[in-house]
């Protein structure tokens, strides 16, 4: 990636120490020697990832005296939640077969339950 290139919510949120950041971030602003108290890596390697979810505008930095206080841009998020919403709906199908399933438990409901099976399953 060049340097003119910025990372996007969906890069931001593809490591998962970015992703407790942000959770860390989620209860207050934070200066980066509490954030890096919650890893076991440097404050360089917490530093790199407060920029990568800087350029993906997911958090902001602001001086605090000495120090720098990090906060959470939870906006950039509704692009992620508007893209998953576009799955919702295959999840919403395999929970109403599922709850059929139960509703309808027994002989019937495992027979339900092996037709799915089969129609969902790769010809050999």
């Amino acid at each position: 990636m060049s340097a003119s290139e910025k990372h996007d919510v969906f890069q931001a949120i593809a490591d998962p120490t970015r992703r407790k950041v942000l959770q860390l971030l989620a209860e207050g602003d934070l200066p980066i020697s509490e954030i890096t108290s919650h890893f076991s890596m440097s404050r360089t390697a917490i530093a790199k990832h407060l920029h990568i979810l800087s350029e993906a505008e997911l958090v902001s930095g602001r001086k605090v005296g000495r120090e720098k206080r990090f906060r959470l841009q939870p906006e950039p998020l509704a692009e992620l939640k508007q893209w998953l919403s576009f799955y919702d709906q295959f999840w919403d199908n395999k929970l109403s077969i599922l709850k059929h399933v139960i509703e309808n438990s027994g002989e019937n409901g495992l027979k339900i339950i092996e037709k799915e099976k089969d129609t969902n399953e790769p010809s050999q």
